[in-house]
């Protein structure tokens, strides 16, 4: 139900706030009815702002997660067909005309981590799927069976940044198959947990953090969803249109801080990338590890 994927968009007004330039004259006025597109719907929160604050704005927005479409068509109803909904993922995705503005907020949300069918979280037992589509692509079970070693060890590493990597991988390996076992997120995350010193099982971050964001990232092609996006995204903005990419590690930061640094076609507005104030961690934990950096399309 789209209920069960109400969340809170994370650093709303800087979006707003991000997007508050969005070209035409006077302020809020475009030649015909200008186009934002929203990568990464979820479950609409940053469209609903962005198309309440911007009452000639139209919005395509995308999501691989028919839940989150589910809970964004409630929520956007309001704009009527000013808000055009898509099953699509964004790295495949071509705009129907030219836009002012694109948004993407990276990663999982707090609600798909919630759900334990999704597989995303050791939180409670839940499949080792993770898949952002769930109706189509490779399980992380099946990705863990399939990989050689040495590949899964590289994996880990590269997307999880862990390094306990190879020692990880060994582990993995010697319990296949994971696939069609029956065994669950908890199982995964125990067997990595195992590979760890006693004393080091019990800090503030679960020591099988990183090899699920690792295994995650590799499920859903994020970092090569994003480096097309990074790539594409500049040719769809008019002149003065903002691209803005909300990211959650390390990984993507770099990803998008270098983008906007070395493209020709983009002037960087945010020399240090925007985060949550102390008031809104609080309020929104998800989003302590929030960074909003955003550019602007050169003429």
């Amino acid at each position: 139900m789209a209920v069960s994927f109400a969340h809170l968009p994370v650093l709303a007004d800087s979006v707003v706030e991000a997007f508050s330039g969005l070209p035409g004259q006077p302020a809020g006025a475009y030649v015909g009815q200008a186009l934002l597109l929203d990568c990464t719907l979820g479950g609409g929160g940053h469209s609903a702002l962005l198309l309440a604050a911007h009452p000639a704005l139209r919005l395509i927005g995308l999501d691989r997660d028919p839940a989150a479409r589910a809970a964004a068509t409630e929520r956007l109803a309001p704009f009527g067909d000013r808000a055009v909904i898509q099953a699509a993922n964004f790295a495949d995705f071509t705009p129907p005309a030219p836009l002012v503005g694109v948004l993407a907020d990276l990663g999982v949300s707090s609600p798909q981590l919630d759900e334990p069918t999704r597989g995303f979280s050791f939180r409670a037992p839940g499949p080792l799927d993770m898949r952002m589509d769930p109706a189509a692509g490779e399980t992380a079970a099946e990705l863990i069976d399939r990989l050689e070693e040495s590949a899964l060890a590289d994996l880990i590493h590269g997307y999880g940044e862990e390094r306990l990597s190879r020692r990880i991988a060994r582990r993995l390996v010697a319990e296949r198959p994971w696939a069609g076992s029956g065994r669950t997120t908890a199982d995964l995350a125990y067997a990595v947990a195992g590979c760890f010193p006693p004393k080091a099982r019990h800090g503030r971050i679960h020591p099988a953090t990183r090899t699920f964001q690792a295994l995650r990232i590799a499920v859903n092609d994020e970092l090569g969803a994003l480096d097309r996006l990074l790539e594409r995204a500049p040719d769809w903005l008019v002149p003065g249109g903002l691209l803005a990419v909300i990211s959650f590690h390390s990984l993507e930061d770099r990803r998008v801080k270098t983008a906007f640094l070395s493209d020709p076609r983009l002037e960087r507005l945010t020399r240090k990338p925007l985060v949550a104030s102390e008031v809104e961690e609080q309020a929104n934990p998800r989003s302590r590890s929030a960074k909003l950096r955003v550019a602007r399309r050169l003429a």
